[in-house]
């Protein structure tokens, strides 16, 4: 990555982070951005409340914090897409969040028609389940 691409992810990861503050009132612990041509995905990493994740941890819960969080991210999606385009020049064609409830991780993937697929990966703390 050269000191441009950098710049515009490091661009990227200040707006991010400040418009999940705007949102929520609360800082995520920490945002990482990848950007590859036609796709950007940003992970906002703990950014749920201490509320939310004690809510996340029943189904019911879980169902209830990820639809909160999609349709939050739906109601201020404008203000981040106008953010991504002067920052990268481009329009955002495509957008959409996933939370994950038991790690309170939040992810942002805005793209132009790519099919885009998430893994989390575990911590070297975390077991690894491998099912058949």
């Amino acid at each position: 990555m050269n000191s441009s691409e950098s710049a515009i992810v490091q661009q990227i990861a200040h707006v991010a982070n400040a418009h999940q503050v705007e949102r929520t009132g609360r800082a995520p612990a920490s945002v990482t951005v990848v950007l590859n041509e036609d796709t950007l995905v940003i992970t906002l990493h703990d950014a749920l409340t201490p509320a939310e994740k004690v809510l996340a941890r029943t189904p019911a819960g879980a169902a209830q914090v990820q639809e909160f969080h999609r349709q939050l991210f739906i109601s201020t999606d404008d203000s981040l897409r106008k953010e991504i385009k002067r920052i990268t020049g481009r329009d955002v064609r495509e957008a959409v969040a996933q939370v994950e409830p038991a790690s309170g991780t939040v992810v942002h993937a805005f793209t132009t028609g790519n099919i885009v697929q998430v893994f989390a990966l575990s911590t070297n703390d975390d077991p690894v389940k491998a099912t058949s």
